[in-house]
């Protein structure tokens, strides 16, 4: 089972992905801001992360940065209310991205083909 962890500052939103995703079969962490959010990657080791862009302290963009420095390999999934982000350089980075939508079928099937694509076939 693939553990999921999901940085967003919204708790209806971490919420309501917790249990889509949990319902799909994978072990859901959240997290609420980027405080310690390297820490906690390295204590939890989840296996691909869901990344809001805009919170309230924290640029999504900047703590992607920091995680591709220190776990390349790492799959992102950037979520975001906005699709300006993609004119930033830094946004380059990141898997694929996810307009937010209560409907999260598209988020499913981002994160079930960046799971795909990080993991070596058999």
């Amino acid at each position: 089972m693939a553990k999921i962890l999901v940085v967003d500052d919204e708790e209806h939103i971490r919420y309501l992905y917790s249990e889509e995703l949990n319902e799909a079969g994978y072990e859901v962490i959240t997290a609420e801001s980027g405080d310690k959010l390297l820490e906690k990657i390295e204590d939890e080791k989840p296996d691909l992360i869901v990344l809001d862009i805009k919170m309230v302290d924290y640029n999504g963009l900047d703590l992607l940065q920091d995680i591709r420095n220190r776990f390349y390999d790492l799959p992102v999934v950037l979520c975001t209310a906005y699709d300006t982000f993609k004119e930033d350089v830094k946004s380059i980075s990141a898997d694929f991205y996810v307009i937010k939508s209560f409907d999260l079928t598209e988020l499913k099937n981002k994160i079930t083909m960046a799971l795909e694509a990080a993991s070596p076939s058999e």
